[in-house]
């Protein structure tokens, strides 16, 4: 579930902080720019684990700070394909059954992944799965706020940087706002 990854950055420190220790000052710079961040197909960052490597620091003219190429090792959530995770139903909608594990919400389980026979109740808003005993069969309903424990089957990564506008975009109405995408999911699947 979580992993740490290597990664290198430059990281600019502000000559208000040259009086501070340099480590503690790069690691606040590197939390600041990534802590609660999802780094396009790598995970969501979660926090600083160590710096393994400072390279020479530079100031540069008309700039008063110093730039430090840093190589560092960051805890990062990033499921692998068929790892067991136990989270929270988050709510219930036709596409699915969205979860929460807390820290991370970004996570569906699609109708054809739920154990079958399920069906969608549209007036209590909520997945019945009809499980069937030798007495006959018994309607469980998937509640939201309820455990539930689930396999990774897919995530995608979505590149949500800005982007000019397009002819065509300038062209149409501004009234529409688009559609906000998470920039990295979890497809689930709680059937065999």
């Amino acid at each position: 579930m979580f992993v740490l990854v290597e990664m290198v950055d430059t990281v600019r420190i502000p000559p208000w902080q040259f009086e501070r220790k340099l480590n503690d000052s790069i690691a606040e710079e590197l939390n600041k720019k990534l802590a609660n961040k999802v780094v396009y197909s790598v995970g969501l960052c979660i926090c600083l684990f160590d710096i393994t490597k400072l390279e020479d620091a530079y100031v540069f003219p008309g700039d008063g700070a110093s730039h430090t190429k840093v190589h560092f090792r960051y805890v990062v959530f990033h499921p692998f394909l068929d790892e067991i995770l136990i989270g929270k139903i988050k709510g219930c909608s036709p596409e699915g059954v969205h979860v929460s594990l807390g820290f991370f919400d970004d996570i569906l389980i699609p109708p054809e992944s739920l154990q079958q026979p399920a069906k969608f109740d549209e007036a209590e808003q909520v997945w019945v799965w009809e499980y069937e005993t030798e007495e006959g069969a018994h309607d469980l309903y998937m509640d939201t706020g309820e455990e539930i424990r689930f396999r990774v089957v897919d995530e995608s990564f979505v590149d949500t940087s800005p982007t000019g506008p397009s002819s065509a975009e300038a062209s149409s109405s501004s009234d529409e706002l688009p559609k906000k995408e998470a920039p990295y999911t979890l497809v689930m699947s709680c059937g065999p």
